[in-house]
């Protein structure tokens, strides 16, 4: 459940950007603490104990809000304490789907066309998604992008760019984001690139001082996937597995 201190820091952000409907959601605390409970240990809804109320609540508001869009702008929302621009990260990481994150409604298009929609996909790893984060210099997620499990994560670095608030000082990536084009890109937004090259490719400038700080956003993926929920896939869709990145990177953001 969550406790006093948590749900003080947490209840003014969801009453600002929960959809205001005719009637507000019955036990509101109750129900954010069902949808807690049930990700951070990827159980079923069906197991979510008594005490925290019905689980269909809990299911419904997490899946309306999601579409809606509700996680992310509660995690824009959270960032108005203060985010640190000096350096920012982009890191990318694979998630196991689970079998049954398979199966979500299809509404036409190509198996590809649809695969992209739900950002599922087989790579080496087998099947699942790539989940791509912007963060800033303490190591809190900006923004997040999703994509089938074999996308490479190039692609989805000048959109995490543009979702920045400011223009950095640096921009930290590892040998993925070696581009002369994404180089050119950070350059003339005003920022510095920390990349280092590919180990066949021309030396270019990349200070230790700096790229060595590189650990602060791997260290925010081990907290994230301290969720089961994101460790593991279980989500159908891509729109509620967004939302669930999206809070555990609120609650990481209100610990800080």
């Amino acid at each position: 459940m969550l406790d006093d201190n948590q749900w003080a820091m947490l209840e003014p952000l969801v009453e600002a950007c929960r959809p205001k409907g005719k009637t507000p959601p019955r036990d509101l605390r109750r129900t954010m603490a069902a949808i807690l409970w049930r990700h951070q240990n990827s159980a079923k809804w069906r197991a979510i104990p008594e005490e925290y109320g019905p689980w269909w609540r809990a299911a419904q508001i997490f899946i309306r809000w999601a579409r809606a869009g509700v996680w992310e702008r509660l995690l824009h929302l959270v960032q108005e304490r203060g985010i640190q621009l000096g350096m920012v990260f982009l890191d990318g990481t694979s998630v196991r789907a689970h079998q049954k994150a398979a199966g979500a409604a299809r509404p036409g298009g190509s198996a590809a066309e649809r695969d992209g929609r739900e950002a599922l996909g087989r790579s080496r790893g087998g099947y699942g998604t790539k989940a791509c984060v912007i963060a800033d210099g303490a190591g809190r997620a900006i923004a997040f992008r999703i994509a089938p499990g074999q996308a490479h994560e190039l692609p989805h670095a000048i959109p995490l760019l543009d979702a920045l608030p400011g223009v950095p000082r640096w921009v930290v990536g590892d040998r993925g984001y070696t581009s002369h084009h994404f180089r050119e890109h950070i350059w003339s937004m005003g920022a510095r690139p920390a990349i280092p090259p590919q180990r066949h490719k021309a030396p270019v400038s990349c200070p230790d001082w700096i790229y060595n700080n590189r650990n602060r956003v791997e260290r925010l993926w081990a907290r994230l996937k301290e969720w089961r929920a994101i460790a593991t896939r279980y989500e159908k869709t891509a729109r509620s597995f967004l939302g669930v990145l999206c809070l555990a990177a609120t609650l990481n953001h209100l610990k800080r």
